[in-house]
């Protein structure tokens, strides 16, 4: 596993409440209000579109978990059409206020992590020790440098991140960092748009959603420390059935 150096603060930027997983992340009274505005004004129908084309995915997501509940249908879809998975996972996810085990979260999740990227198809697996629910407290340079380091060493055609969107702080700041350093290297990032956001287009899994679901569940089981929200994520993949979401954050190149 990777470890992160301390860097000097950036500005200081209240935090958004740890999380779990990325269900389980608590937002500030502020992305509340505007997530309930988002869901009460109406949204344009979105158009179909295809998984996008990659041999090589980096998923970046800021703690464990996130790899089954946000991304895992889409990290199931993107290995069966052929594509190697890769992961960097930026915290260890030891600030989450739940724990049904015995363990410290900083030592178990990223074990549970390793199992989850198991049954999700993912051949490598790399862990910082970012804080959790700290990385506003990180310079960005830090952070992209970080990414980039990861995209030097997997050389992957697209990066994949949670929706910036969400409401979580971590989220947000390193969906940031992710398209700094996806930029600076010419690869393009999607991001899984959260439920109620606006834009981006929608993914059908198609045969494969049973076997996609499926994985993603088993997947978020291996979290047993985070087992309390279990019913609350399946709750979300039942109603997604066999359909995705993603918006592009930095937008592949189309040869002229």
């Amino acid at each position: 596993m990777t470890h992160a150096s301390a860097a000097v603060p950036r500005r200081p930027v209240p935090a958004a409440a740890p999380a779990g997983t990325g269900r389980a992340d608590q937002p500030s009274g502020q992305a509340q209000a505007t997530a309930r505005r988002r869901l009460a004004s109406p949204a344009p129908a979105l158009a179909a579109g295809p998984l996008p084309r990659a041999k090589a995915v980096l998923a970046v997501i800021a703690r464990p978990g996130q790899e089954s509940v946000d991304l895992g249908g889409l990290l199931y879809a993107f290995r069966r059409a052929g594509a190697r998975l890769a992961l960097l996972c930026v915290t260890r996810g030891e600030a989450s206020p739940l724990n049904s085990t015995c363990e410290r979260l900083e030592t178990l999740r990223p074990w549970e992590l390793q199992v989850a990227a198991g049954l999700l198809g993912i051949s490598s697996v790399t862990v910082a020790d970012y804080p959790d629910g700290g990385l506003h407290l990180r310079l960005m340079e830090e952070l992209t440098g970080r990414v980039g380091r990861e995209i030097r060493r997997h050389a992957p055609d697209l990066l994949l991140v949670t929706d910036p969107a969400e409401g979580s702080s971590d989220g947000a700041v390193l969906a940031e960092a992710a398209c700094s350093a996806a930029g600076q290297a010419g690869v393009p990032t999607v991001a899984r748009a959260a439920p109620g956001a606006r834009g981006g287009w929608l993914i059908d899994l198609g045969t494969g959603a049973a076997a996609a679901r499926a994985a993603q569940r088993s997947a978020a089981a291996a979290h047993a420390s985070q087992s309390a929200v279990r019913p609350e994520v399946e709750r979300s993949l039942d109603v997604l059935g066999g359909r995705e979401r993603l918006r592009w954050l930095v937008p592949a190149r189309h040869p002229e």
